[in-house]
């Protein structure tokens, strides 16, 4: 009995500690609710700090890259006119060069139509100097 009674001293000695420490593991559970509450207000704060901060120098930077872009495209127009105006330049020297060519190969075949029709006249000639011959001679 002696021993249940002093069961029941200790478990009664526990219970009024509990409830004296209750109180102060509430302030403790506050505190640190509040701590975290802080944090993470001031991460939010920090945070939308960085944001405006990243906002500003993008408008600070937009008129310098706006310029960038203009003068990436103006060079783009730049290169693709000069590749332009070089294959102009390369069609008319082929145009030139084929008109060139075309006056050769016209009096290439001139010539030697001139050359087919003399060496047919020359050969209708021949043939029609032998049947001269032929009739001048008298048979044998």
């Amino acid at each position: 009995m002696r021993d249940q009674t002093n069961q029941a001293a200790k478990e009664a000695k526990r219970d009024e500690k509990r409830i004296e420490e209750e109180p102060a593991q509430l302030a403790r559970e506050q505190a640190r609710r509040q701590t975290d509450l802080a944090r993470e207000q001031a991460i939010q704060k920090e945070q939308a700090a960085k944001e405006a901060k990243r906002k500003e120098r993008r408008i600070e930077e937009e008129p310098a890259q706006l310029a960038r872009e203009q003068a990436r495209r103006e060079t783009d127009l730049a290169r693709e006119q000069a590749i332009q105006k070089e294959q102009a330049a390369k069609e008319a020297k082929r145009k030139e060069k084929r008109v060139e060519e075309e006056a050769a190969q016209l009096a290439r075949e001139q010539a030697r139509r001139q050359t087919d029709l003399a060496r047919e006249q020359a050969i209708a000639e021949d043939q029609e100097a032998r049947r001269g011959k032929a009739k001048n001679q008298p048979p044998e």
